[in-house]
């Protein structure tokens, strides 16, 4: 399992592909794995970089808060342990959040940018939605707390359409389970993360995608960005949700390949 010491932890990340750099960053307890279903197709094109963001998958768990700066800073010191100068990079939910911030930290670093179901600073009601997650995630079994958040990231007729799997997935939720401490940790960095006054700085092509039926991180805060960014463009699935990186997965992997060829 390929390992590198980065920013003063152990950062684990799985390399798939050939051709010039991307990195891929995951939301909230999510290891770098669940690129799975997008990396058939960019492994296509592109060295894709999957990385485990500290506290997930198999990178350490130091005692939290976290910070998406401070993630960023895990990330940078991922590309520099291998090398990698400048690399696309992609981000999804809190891993959009980390992208930023690698960006303003380093825009050397960062050819392109592709910001998924993202936010630049928390409204109060995204943040109650962090702050409720974390107070039921400990309250909640496995099974209970992974369907609470099935229902929060994906729309209803995503839900009715894959329920079988959905439970499965419930079923299944106690492995690789996040501890408790370590997901608080992160659900902090995406509560405290705020660059939206920065994002003029950002002067690299980005592309902004977003669920039109998207209750966790409303379409309007991608709009916000889209206002602030100085070369973005914005794609909008209507009707989908949080997930619309699943929900519409052929398109999603089109519209993006497309737009990381050209940038």
């Amino acid at each position: 399992m390929p390992f590198v010491h980065a920013n003063g932890i152990r950062m684990h990340y799985e390399e798939r592909g050939q051709g010039e750099p991307l990195v891929l960053l995951m939301g909230l307890s999510a290891p770098g794995s669940r690129w799975e279903d997008h990396v058939q197709a960019y492994e296509q094109h592109f060295r894709c970089l999957l990385v485990d963001n500290r506290g997930a998958g198999d990178s350490d768990k130091p005692q939290g808060p976290y910070t998406t700066a401070m993630m960023a800073a895990d990330t940078a010191g991922v590309m520099q342990a291998l090398g990698i100068e400048q690399a696309r990079v992609a981000g999804i939910s809190m891993g959009s959040g980390i992208a930023q911030e690698l960006a303003l930290a380093h825009p050397q670093m960062v050819r392109s940018l592709v910001l998924i179901a993202s936010w630049a600073r928390c409204e109060h009601y995204i943040a109650s939605v962090f702050e409720h997650l974390k107070c039921m995630r400990a309250l909640s079994s496995p099974a209970e707390f992974t369907q609470l958040l099935q229902l929060w990231i994906f729309t209803a007729g995503h839900y009715e359409e894959h329920f079988t799997e959905l439970v499965q997935g419930q079923r299944d939720a106690a492995v690789g389970y996040m501890d408790l401490q370590s997901f608080c940790a992160q659900a902090d960095a995406c509560i405290t993360h705020d660059a939206l006054d920065r994002l003029e700085q950002l002067e690299m092509p980005a592309l902004l995608t977003c669920g039109g039926g998207d209750i966790f991180t409303p379409l309007r805060l991608s709009e916000i960005m889209l206002e602030r960014l100085p070369n973005a463009d914005l794609l909008v699935l209507p009707g989908l949700g949080h997930c619309h990186h699943w929900e519409d997965l052929e398109t999603f992997n089109r519209e993006t390949t497309a737009f990381l060829l050209e940038h």
